[in-house]
């Protein structure tokens, strides 16, 4: 499974990052970022920064874009 996160509708509450932070990250500029590997995909971020992550992580990560107010967060199969 893939997830990315679109910085132009994210409000930067970091409830993704809370509820997975081995996926999910913010960074300086107050904005949510996926993680792979421990890399962040922060540039350029957005729909090319698709990361993969780890099956294990499925149900926080749609725990994580169902929660988020800004409904900026993307899973693909």
């Amino acid at each position: 499974m893939k997830v990315w996160i679109d910085q132009d509708l994210c409000t930067g509450d970091g409830l993704c990052e809370e509820i997975a932070p081995d996926v999910f990250t913010l960074l300086d500029d107050g904005l949510a970022y996926v993680v792979e590997e421990g890399n962040v995909m922060s540039d350029p971020g957005g729909a090319e920064a698709l990361a993969n992550f780890p099956d294990g992580q499925l149900d926080a990560v749609i725990e994580s874009a169902e929660e988020c107010p800004g409904e900026c967060i993307y899973i693909e199969a």
